[in-house]
C-alpha cells in the first residue's frame, strides 16, 4: 500500500509577512590599503527593535565595521543589508538616512547657528520642507528633551545637552537604525543618567559600540563582542560580562567591584 502523504497547508496570502532585518551581515571581510586586514568573515544580525552593545578592544575592527553600515567603507568580501536594502551605491541614499550615526564627540555634528537648524539640516538636505520639517525638528527634539533649547545656539549647551542634541539630529532622518559610538563618554553621572532614559525610552533598532560595560548591560539585552576581526561571541549582555574567561581572553575589564550578576539586563 501506498503511504498516505499528509496535504500541504495553504498559504494563507493574508498573513502578514514579518519584516527583514534591521542589519544583516554576512560574511564581511575587509583589508585596508596599506594590507591590514580588519575584518575576517563576519556575520551579523539584528532584528527590528533590538538594541545590542557591540564591544571589543581597541583594534577590534568596531570602527571598520560600523562604517560599512552606511557605506563609508566598501570594496570588501561580503554583503551588508539595511532593512533588506542592500549597501551599494545605488542605495547609498536611502541607505544614509536609514542608518544614522551619532559620533563620540557631538561637536563633530553640530556645526549651524542653533539647535533648531542643526536637527534640520538633515531633513532639510533630503528635500524635506515647510510643517513637516518643523515637525520632524520639534519631535526630535521633544525626543531628546531638549525641546526647550531650539534656539539655543549649540556652543552654550553643556556637554551632555550637546550629545543629547546629536542624536536629535539623527532621529530627525526617522532612521531604521541608531549607531552609537561610546555614547556615555565625558558625561558626569547625571547626564549619563539622563541619556539612559531616552535611548531606552527610543523604538529604534540601536547598535551601541562602548567600552562602559556597566552602561552595556544597562541598556543592551544582547551584546556581541568582535576581537581581531571576528565575533567571538553573541548572547545575553550580563551572560557575556559574566563569563570571566571571555572577558580576559579579549581585554574586557568592568570597574572595580563590578558584578554584572547583581544588575539587571537592558530594559
Amino acid at each position: 500500500m501506498d503511504p498516505v502523504t499528509s496535504p500541504t497547508a495553504p498559504t494563507d496570502p493574508t498573513s502578514p509577512v514579518p519584516p527583514p532585518p534591521s542589519l544583516d551581515v554576512s560574511g564581511l571581510a575587509y583589508a585596508y590599503p596599506d594590507g591590514h586586514q580588519a575584518l575576517f568573515g563576519v556575520d551579523l544580525t539584528v532584528a527590528r527593535g533590538e538594541r545590542v552593545a557591540l564591544l571589543g578592544p581597541n583594534g577590534a575592527g568596531k570602527t571598520t565595521l560600523v562604517l560599512h553600515l552606511n557605506g563609508i567603507l566598501s570594496g570588501g568580501a561580503g554583503s551588508v543589508t539595511v532593512a533588506g536594502l542592500p549597501v551599494d551605491r545605488k542605495n547609498m541614499a536611502e541607505i544614509r538616512r536609514r542608518v544614522g550615526i551619532v559620533f563620540q564627540d557631538p561637536d563633530d555634528q553640530l556645526f549651524m547657528p542653533t539647535v533648531r537648524e542643526d536637527v534640520a539640516f538633515g531633513p532639510a538636505a533630503a528635500g524635506i520642507r515647510g510643517p513637516e520639517l518643523e515637525d520632524r525638528v520639534r519631535t526630535a527634539l521633544k525626543r531628546v528633551g531638549m525641546d526647550d533649547y531650539a534656539d539655543r545656539p549649540p556652543h552654550h549647551l553643556s556637554f551632555g545637552q550637546r550629545r543629547r542634541v546629536a542624536v536629535a539630529t539623527v532621529l530627525a532622518m526617522e532612521p531604521e537604525i541608531l549607531v552609537l559610538d561610546e555614547p556615555s563618554s565625558n558625561l558626569d553621572p547625571a547626564s549619563r543618567r539622563e541619556l539612559a532614559d531616552i535611548l531606552l525610552a527610543l523604538d529604534v533598532t540601536v547598535l551601541m559600540v562602548t567600552h562602559d560595560l556597566p552602561y552595556a548591560l544597562q541598556l543592551c539585552p544582547r551584546a556581541v563582542v568582535l576581537s581581531d576581526g571576528v565575533i567571538v561571541a553573541d548572547g545575553p549582555t550580563g551572560e557575556l560580562l559574566a563569563d570571566d574567561t571571555l572577558m580576559s581572553a579579549h581585554r574586557l575589564e568592568l570597574p572595580f567591584g563590578f558584578d554584572p550578576r547583581s544588575v539587571a539586563a537592558g530594559r
